[in-house]
């Protein structure tokens, strides 16, 4: 009865059995049974409600930070892209959608003079998943920007949460994934357009320059063990440029995982793993992951 009141009442943003390779950054994984793509927070709660109640959701936003195993997802699959709106009002404060790229609202806030946000610029994926990972780089994170998010439950009930209440801390938050992001506010100071510029510009050529760009990869790979960098870890346990199959840990920077040449997802776990074994025999450290690993193996 669901299935055909959601062919129905979305038939152009609903469909099934589709693959979920071109939606994430690594280019790999299986199949979901029902994928939605959200055209506005209000067909996405009606759609909670009237979803089958036995599925499980996974919400996907850009993918860059998520490894979709081989045999999918089973279940349904949110993609939440087209939540990508932005706007400002008079107090500087920046209102943008779950999907919309970092990056992007690091332009918007320069392009209305208002700085804070260049950091974004260092951050390859959505202000959705940013906030579940409390993402950062180049010395600040989004706890320390974010006013508050506005979420939905997987039965499609709306709260409002304040920074305090995630209880953010290093790439992860306190609330379950039973919520999903739909907007989130920013707080931002008056700044000049040329040093904003010049901040942004800055960052992207110092991540140019220390990460690999232009190759599938999902990003930074494992999490820094505290008073430890990842990637030095797994250099000296010499893993840089290791290889399973066509996955390779990068020779640029050792905490990212490539797609080399047509890979899989089983591929890439399993060199992860190979790497969190060498490391931990090297180090007595065991790495956790940061990329999120979702589906059937």
């Amino acid at each position: 009865m669901e299935i055909d009141y959601l062919k129905k009442k979305f038939s152009n943003s609903v469909k099934f059995n589709q693959n979920l390779s071109k939606f994430n950054w690594f280019g790999v994984g299986g199949n979901t049974e029902i994928l939605f793509e959200v055209e506005d927070k209000n067909s996405l709660a009606v759609f909670l409600k009237k979803r089958p109640q036995n599925s499980k959701v996974f919400p996907i936003g850009a993918g860059s930070n998520v490894l979709i195993r081989d045999k999918g997802i089973k279940g349904i699959t949110i993609l939440t892209k087209k939540l990508c709106n932005l706007s400002i009002d008079n107090n500087g404060i920046i209102t943008a959608e779950a999907g919309a790229m970092d990056a992007n609202v690091a332009r918007f806030a320069r392009n209305n003079g208002r700085t804070g946000l260049e950091f974004l610029m260092g951050i390859p994926g959505t202000i959705g998943g940013g906030i579940r990972m409390n993402s950062g780089a180049f010395g600040t994170e989004f706890k320390d920007v974010l006013i508050d998010v506005i979420a939905i439950n997987h039965s499609g009930e709306f709260k409002t949460f304040q920074n305090n209440e995630l209880k953010m801390g290093y790439r992860q938050i306190g609330i379950g994934e039973d919520w999903i992001f739909c907007s989130a506010r920013f707080k931002s100071s008056k700044g000049t357009k040329i040093i904003i510029e010049k901040k942004m510009k800055k960052i992207i050529k110092l991540r140019k320059d220390a990460q690999p760009v232009g190759v599938k990869t999902g990003g930074s790979t494992f999490r820094n063990p505290k008073n430890y960098k990842a990637w030095k870890l797994i250099d000296q346990a010499g893993c840089r440029g290791l290889k399973i199959g066509k996955a390779m840990i990068s020779e640029k920077h050792c905490n990212f995982i490539i797609n080399a040449k047509n890979s899989n997802a089983t591929e890439i776990e399993e060199l992860g793993e190979h790497v969190r074994r060498k490391v931990f025999e090297r180090s007595g450290i065991t790495l956790k992951w940061e990329i999120q690993r979702v589906g059937i193996k």
